[in-house]
């Protein structure tokens, strides 16, 4: 991978001969885990400027309308996430000398409080080309990392690093973003006046992308956003009396509401409970393996082509462009003296150029097999192919490849391998069906109708459901403390629980509409094998499994631990103390914000350079909160917040199994003691509104 240096440049022709569709990727780490930041691209005309605000693309405003640009969001990485950004460089406007790449914090962090802040760009078949690490963000808010930049026919690559210490709002400004700080001049378009081409209307400065303040709380909010998605940028997020301060509200003109069907569940008219109700894709005919694999393959790519919104958001993490795309099943391609017949086909073409990839699907806890991907990767390097798509029900980690396939280098035409894994497609639907939502309702319909297949339990297609031949091994060693730190058995328990904990926050996710990932803690290392041995040893030490879950809009992480020994899982979630007040009213207070919270939740309060404090159950708790407080006077850091429940026995994902309760325990605490911490996050009254801004 080609390393540069601030200030350096080079042409992509001369790294790759894939360069129509690149992805770029911003990555960092944060010694606490907790770190974040916004990506944001924008597209320049000649004069160094945006040719209007809708060039500006950020976590609301994500896909160009032309395909050229599409935020994809958080990946997890050995030691955080990173932002990926996939640009069709085919299909940016030829007005368009450069696209800037650009990210931004909030809530008064600075770039300089991250570690391993770097760019990396890769090729239309996933290989990384180069790479720009900072090492000199400083005390800046707003970072431009690299541009993408015309030079005759071919495009380059600059690393820019450059910050700005007026946030993003000075950067758009100098790039042209019309930043109107009182907006109320502004009026929402009527529907029927709308244009064809989403032009947003002049971007506020509360628009600028920033995640939700830590104290922000969803429900608190959900009755000043829009109950239907919008295209482009949408109304920033205000407070009750900041909106009655305003005349009217800002909102962007849209070429059309996009629709998703009602949450409201219709009458039914059977007769009886017992009719089942007639579904496009049926699973009652599904016999064998075979036929579900067959039926699944047949099922997905149907919907990809039929909802572009879909078929994009599968593809273009692969390098695919924004086009017309066309699926196919039950293809022959010659290979030797037997053909072979891959489960399908993908075949996008745009502007007279076709980007093709060859299609391996397995349901059920069936494995890839290596040698019948190596034969496809070779057929498709043959016959000029893009891509190879595996999809499976498991779960893909980063430097553990889930099938070894060779590449022989000494070929011009490279083949990507790519693995999709059916959590993840059923996310994707779940996000475009339940929350941002898609162009007509007949595309609504086929989501809704594959979303139900995919998670119905005959589909073979419900996710990662096998904690592999170790599981049982290793509880067992455990219990009878024969185990020995190095058996490789632990790392295979280790590797499932990661696959598992990936699946929880996709399936968490695609429930919420937020980003849930899994925390990477920067000291515990980059190199994620190394950090899975290390996660080996701890098991083999104290018997434990754990992970934490960083849900978008939530302050703090969601700690989830299985003790092994016990055989109880907990999942647990830390409130710092207040900075002001006394400890009983604090107390008081967290007592009445879980009222709705179970009985048996468990709340510990936290001292300064202590163990722990007291802790009670809430039932007994209610009516002494006194007894949070420690006898001997000591500094309350905070509460921590836990919910213990038994540990499922077998290694599957049946009723009783170990997958389904550890989804279980999460999706019970997150909606019994998150959620009623949200509902009852006090909003802040105008008297106190004014004199903090006094």
């Amino acid at each position: 991978m080609y390393e540069m240096v601030k200030g350096s440049n080079i042409a992509l022709s001369s790294l790759s001969d894939s360069v129509g569709s690149v992805i770029v990727s911003l990555g960092w780490a944060s010694p606490t885990g907790e770190g974040d930041a916004d990506v944001s691209v924008l597209l320049l005309g000649g004069q160094g400027k945006v040719r209007s605000d809708a060039d500006f693309y950020f976590y609301n405003n994500a896909v160009a309308a032309d395909g050229s640009v599409q935020l994809l969001g958080k990946a997890p990485t050995g030691e955080g996430s990173e932002d990926r950004i996939v640009f069709d460089l085919t299909a940016i406007p030829p007005d368009v000398e450069r696209a800037v790449v650009a990210a931004s914090r909030y809530g008064g962090a600075r770039f300089g409080e991250l570690d391993d802040l770097r760019v990396t760009l890769a090729d239309g078949t996933g290989d990384g080309l180069l790479r720009f690490a900072i090492d000199d963000a400083g005390s800046v808010s707003a970072f431009i990392f690299g541009e993408l930049y015309r030079r005759g026919e071919e495009w380059k690559f600059r690393a820019v690093g450059q910050g700005y210490d007026n946030g993003l709002a000075g950067l758009a400004t100098d790039f042209g973003v019309d930043i109107d700080d009182d907006a109320s001049d502004e009026v929402e378009q009527p529907d029927d006046e709308a244009e064809d081409v989403v032009r947003p209307a002049a971007v506020t400065a509360e628009q600028l992308p920033r995640s939700p303040e830590p104290e922000s709380s969803p429900a608190a909010t959900a009755e000043q956003v829009p109950s239907a998605p919008l295209e482009a940028v949408p109304a920033p997020r205000r407070s009750e009396e900041d909106a009655q301060s305003k005349k009217t509200a800002v909102r962007p003109r849209t070429a059309k509401k996009k629709v998703t069907l009602p949450k409201v569940v219709k009458k039914s008219l059977a007769e009886n409970d017992s009719w089942k109700e007639a579904r496009l894709f049926p699973v009652s005919a599904l016999k064998s393996d075979r036929d579900r694999e067959t039926r699944a393959t047949s099922v997905l790519l149907s919907v990809m082509a039929q909802v572009p919104e879909f078929g994009r958001r599968l593809t273009a993490a692969f390098g695919a462009p924004a086009g017309r795309m066309e699926t196919f099943t039950e293809v022959s391609l010659p290979h030797g003296d037997t053909p072979r017949r891959p489960d399908g086909v993908i075949r996008v073409e745009r502007a007279g150029k076709l980007w093709t990839a060859l299609v391996e699907t397995k349901t059920n806890g069936n494995a890839l097999k290596p040698e019948q991907v190596q034969a496809y990767a070779d057929i498709a390097a043959r016959r000029g192919y893009e891509a190879v798509i595996t999809l499976s029900n498991d779960v893909a980690l980063e430097g553990s490849p889930l099938v070894d396939v060779k590449i022989d280098g000494r070929r011009k035409h490279k083949v990507a391998l790519w693995h999709l894994s059916w959590a993840e497609v059923a996310h994707q639907a779940q996000m475009l069906l339940r929350h941002e939502g898609v162009g007509n309702a007949a595309h609504a319909w086929l989501l809704q109708e594959l979303l139900h297949y995919l998670q119905h339990e005959n589909s073979g297609c419900h996710g990662f459901q096998n904690m592999g031949a170790a599981w049982v091994p290793v509880r067992r060693g455990i219990d009878d403390e024969t185990l020995c730190q190095g058996d490789p058995r632990l790392l295979e328990v280790v590797e499932s629980w990661e696959r598992l904990i990936r699946q929880v926050c996709l399936g968490l996710g695609g429930e919420l509409g937020h980003k849930v990932l899994p925390v990477r803690r920067a000291k515990r290392g980059a190199d994620p094998g190394a950090r899975r041995a290390d996660m080996a040893d701890r098991l083999c030490t104290d018997g434990r499994l754990h992970a934490e879950l960083r849900i978008e809009g939530t302050p703090g992480v969601l700690a989830i631990t299985a003790d092994l020994r016990t055989g109880k899982l907990r999942t647990s979630f830390d409130i710092p103390a207040p900075e002001q007040g006394y400890p009983l009213t604090w107390s008081k207070r967290l007592i009445r914000r879980l009222a709705e919270a179970p009985a048996d939740l468990h709340v510990e309060t936290l001292v300064e350079g202590e163990a722990g404090g007291p802790r009670g159950t809430l039932e007994r708790l209610r009516p002494e909160p006194a007894d949070m407080l420690p006898k001997n006077g000591a500094q309350i850091t905070g509460f921590r917040l836990s919910l213990f429940k038994g540990m499922g026995n077998s290694r599957g994902n049946t009723e009783s199994g170990f997958i389904r309760s550890v989804d279980d325990a999460v999706q019970r605490f997150h909606a019994s003691v998150v959620t009623s911490l949200d509902r009852s996050a006090p909003r802040p009254t105008p008297s106190a509104e004014h004199a903090a801004a006094t």
